[in-house]
């Protein structure tokens, strides 16, 4: 067995997450197929860095495969793609010390979500649109208050399987780009649904309806208020796994923005 690094973008709207789940249509179980068909053998493991809701897209995600081949690199990444629906996208394979682990080395994620500003033809799946005029600069505000090692249990989810609701933080930064505001946050981990809700936060600071001693309160005492302000997952992408080594971008890769 020898293991390889997979870095991999996917739409995300018609699946039902990056975990394989039966009954469902998954990221994970659309790659294990194209592994049968590529390496003929149910003799290999795949392992994600972490999952993905139903709904939320990835521009940089990783896993790691173990399989015995004889192929090149380049070779398994035409034949897995050959083998995938169009909307996974292998963008890279790396031979890896068998003691890399996608999941358990990461020691940072990123990701972007994508608000549209106005009614597009072509971004429902990929963006949340948004008809109230949000002020960019108290979303930023609040934005840097949520930076830092904190609890965050109201933002997580009760039924999430997580036992500590500590996470830190490094960045969370608000772009306007043309008819898009983007929400870019770096931290060491997420909570389930966590992201989300940190938009749907921002989104109602930038209405003027969440000031900035409320949103203080999340933090001091658990609020059930973030999970009713949690965005859709048509917006959310996850853009970058970090790992030992890796210089950390504190600026969002370019998106399709809406203009």
């Amino acid at each position: 067995m020898s293991r390889f690094k997979l870095t991999l973008e996917y739409d995300g709207s018609a699946f039902h997450g990056w975990q394989l789940l039966k009954g469902h249509s998954s990221v994970q179980g659309k790659i294990m197929d194209a592994c049968r068909e590529v390496f003929k053998t149910d003799k290999f493991e795949l392992y994600g860095s972490g999952r993905t809701d139903a709904g939320v897209h990835a521009l940089g995600q990783v896993a790691h495969l173990d399989v015995a081949t004889k192929l090149s690199t380049t070779q398994m990444r035409y034949k897995l793609n050959d083998n995938l629906p169009a909307s996974i996208s292998i963008i890279s394979i790396d031979e890896v010390d068998l003691k890399f682990h996608a999941r358990y080395d990461a020691i940072a994620r990123s990701y972007v979500y994508q608000i549209a500003t106005r009614k597009t033809a072509f971004g429902k799946k990929y963006a949340y649109w948004i008809k109230d005029d949000l002020n960019v600069v108290d979303m930023q505000a609040a934005a840097d208050m949520l930076v830092g090692m904190k609890d965050f249990r109201s933002f997580g989810d009760k039924d999430s399987e997580t036992k500590s609701t500590i996470v830190e933080v490094t960045s969370v930064e608000v772009y306007r780009e043309g008819d898009s505001i983007i929400v870019h946050v770096v931290g060491s981990h997420f909570l389930w649904k966590m992201v989300r809700r940190m938009v749907g936060v921002l989104i109602e600071v930038g209405r003027g309806n969440i000031t900035a001693s409320k949103l203080r309160s999340f933090f001091e005492q658990h609020s059930d208020e973030p999970a009713k302000l949690t965005v859709p997952p048509s917006g959310l992408y996850l853009e970058h796994v970090y790992y030992p080594g890796d210089k950390i971008n504190d600026k969002p890769i370019s998106l399709l923005y809406i203009r």
